[in-house]
């Protein structure tokens, strides 16, 4: 590589590295606002003495260094999809092997994988209305005036966060990755000033003093350390956002900039609160002198905001996953960016995620008590993800027993006791996220176990494509000229649209495409790979369309022109005959009939397929069909 190609590569990986900084770390970068104060707030009842800050403040830091430095950093970042990370990336990457897993397995993987994903909405939730409100919360450490109207500020600036999203995060992406370095800087420069009120602080970095406070605690330390917790709440998204930047960024980023500016920060803070206790109500806000508070709470508030966008955006590439791998029914997807695949816009899922916010702002009033609500579900989202990585690692990556144990058990220890630690939190709020968690889960397991059921029964009414070929001919049945696409679940099989059109209109066009598409369980799929058309008998093809969980089709684009038997059809001219199945709930084996009516429901809210496959409504042609589950 010559010293040209050599610097442009240097240059590139800048970039990304610093695209990474704005969208990957924002959250956990903006838990030193709060997560410090929390440990020795009202909820704990946890003194301010020198033992007791620096058995806390070595619980932060080693936190930081064994849950994301090794567990995320290390280990997690190489459970890559394709390139793709998540939750939903990891199931489908582990659901390849599932022929070598026994059947129980594989069903409590994909309740686990499920249920982790539809926890990260609940972190959605939860991170802009605690991050904002710590933010504005500044004004109130320069005077009290501003008191009052922090809930309304926060309230507006959660609003306009919100309604901008519809416009795309092109402008916002352009801008957070400087930001959010100067925000680290600047974490690490306060943090420095601190230090320099008592260098001794530097001392908490050793480990044993946070085993020497959990030992002279005991039981009454679980409490702390859900507190502890929150220094590394965000963790998540280094992995969630792999895809956008890589491994190599995202492991720079945080070995050169975020941890080591985490740490000064939290040192200075400690070393501040001991020399001055009364600053543990804000001491992030209380490292700054005088001068510089006001453009401390202009920049966290940036900062915060950056943190949330961030989420927003997990959550729609989330919901994005979902759908595409029959997990959610088809939603509204638009995209706001002609260049960035990534950058899309959910109506539902924004202003749903908007009007819980608000609730929960209105609701808990201060970030103190939206701190109770913080933790228990992504705790439990962390420990799922170490259980899904243990599954990877024994059926993927074919890790011996001894290393499993050895690597995975010891990160599902550090994760069973934050989760036991926040279940504390459960009553006084945690259950909120939690509950959300909850509904989303049972909304993707009865629209999956649906999409299976009614396929299951529409297999039952149908009959195989060939045989049904074989009827049409003995039947003589009248050819008009043309191409007509039908759309199945299985091309093997004659759709009901198929059976159903011939039955009334007696008459079948010259040529005939049953098209069914599929979503693989990778990310994307080649240009090459795309297309596959089979000539069948007759007139009749079977075409396969294939994407990855990543990519939206659009078969106006890929069948501009389609050639059947040597002879090109435009898209214009084809006909696309689509089945619409009308849902009947009954109490037929299967599921449960309230969620049959739910999946019913779920039906009729769900994309029309002209839209969803983007198909010109004047080529379509629907063929309603009722099904009882």
């Amino acid at each position: 590589m010559s010293s040209s190609e050599k610097s442009g590569s240097r240059k590139y990986l800048f970039f990304l590295t610093l695209g990474a900084l704005g969208v990957v770390y924002g959250d956990i970068g903006t838990s030193p606002l709060y997560a410090l104060r929390e440990c020795f707030s009202k909820h704990t009842g946890l003194p301010i003495t020198e033992a007791n800050v620096f058995g806390v403040l070595s619980l932060i830091i080693w936190s930081l260094i064994v849950v994301v430095s090794l567990k995320y950093i290390l280990l997690v970042l190489r459970a890559d999809n394709k390139g793709e990370g998540g939750e939903l990336a990891l199931l489908a990457l582990i659901m390849r092997r599932k022929a070598a897993m026994p059947r129980w397995l594989t069903t409590t993987v994909l309740w686990a994988g499920l249920f982790g994903a539809s926890l990260i909405y609940g972190d959605g939730v939860v991170t802009p209305a605690i991050s904002v409100i710590s933010a504005v919360e500044g004004l109130s450490v320069a005077t009290e005036f501003f008191k009052p109207f922090v809930i309304p500020l926060t309230i507006i600036i959660l609003s306009l966060l919100f309604m901008v999203q519809k416009r795309g995060t092109a402008l916002i992406g352009a801008i957070c990755g400087p930001i959010i370095l100067i925000w680290f800087l600047v974490l690490a420069v306060l943090g420095v000033r601190g230090i320099l009120l008592n260098p001794e602080i530097m001392l908490s970095i050793s480990p044993h003093y946070g085993v020497l406070f959990l030992l002279e605690h005991g039981f009454a330390s679980i409490v702390v350390i859900g507190a502890v917790f929150l220094s590394v709440t965000g963790a998540e998204a280094l992995y969630a956002d792999m895809g956008h930047f890589g491994r190599k960024p995202i492991r720079l980023g945080w070995l050169i900039v975020v941890l080591p500016s985490l740490i000064l920060n939290y040192f200075g803070q400690g070393a501040l609160i001991l020399r001055d206790p009364s600053s543990v109500s804000h001491p992030f806000f209380h490292l700054a002198p005088d001068w510089a508070l006001y453009p401390l709470i202009i920049l966290s508030t940036l900062a915060t905001v950056i943190a949330s966008q961030a989420l927003i955006s997990g959550a729609f590439s989330i919901t994005r996953q979902a759908v595409q791998l029959g997990f959610l029914p088809r939603l509204q997807i638009l995209h706001t960016s002609s260049q960035q695949i990534g950058q899309i816009y959910v109506p539902v899922v924004n202003w749903g995620l908007y009007l819980m916010t608000i609730v929960l702002v209105l609701s808990f009033r201060n970030s103190s008590n939206l701190a109770a609500v913080y933790g228990f579900a992504v705790s439990t989202a962390m420990l799922i993800t170490t259980f899904l990585i243990s599954i990877a690692a024994k059926f993927v990556w074919r890790w011996p027993l001894w290393r499993l144990i050895l690597v995975n058990g010891a990160f599902l220890v550090v994760d069973i006791t934050f989760l036991g630690a926040n279940s504390a939190k459960l009553f006084a709020g945690g259950w909120v996220p939690l509950l959300l968690g909850i509904v989303l889960f049972t909304v993707m397991l009865t629209w999956w176990d649906g999409r299976n059921i009614l396929a299951k029964r529409l297999l039952e009414a149908s009959t195989r494509l060939e045989e049904f070929i074989k009827t049409v001919k003995h039947k003589n049945c009248p050819r008009v000229p043309g191409v007509a696409v039908f759309m199945a679940r299985d091309n093997d099989q004659a759709p009901t649209a198929l059976i159903q059109n011939t039955k009334h209109n007696k008459v079948l066009h010259e040529k005939v495409a049953i098209l069914k598409v599929v979503t693989e369980d990778q990310p994307y799929i080649s240009a090459s790979d795309r297309m596959q058309i089979v000539f069948v008998s007759d007139g009749f093809y079977r075409v396969t369309l294939r994407y990855g969980f990543m990519e939206d089709p659009n078969l106006s684009e890929v069948l501009s022109t389609i050639r059947l038997n040597g002879t090109e059809a435009a898209f214009k001219e084809l006909t696309f005959f689509l089945g619409r199945e009308i849902i009947l709930a009954t109490d037929r084996p299967g599921m449960a009939l309230w969620r049959e009516q739910l999946f019913a429901s779920l039906t009729s809210l769900s994309l029309r397929a002209t839209a969803f496959f983007e198909i010109p409504s004047d080529q379509v042609i629907e063929i309603g069909t009722q099904v009882e589950m």
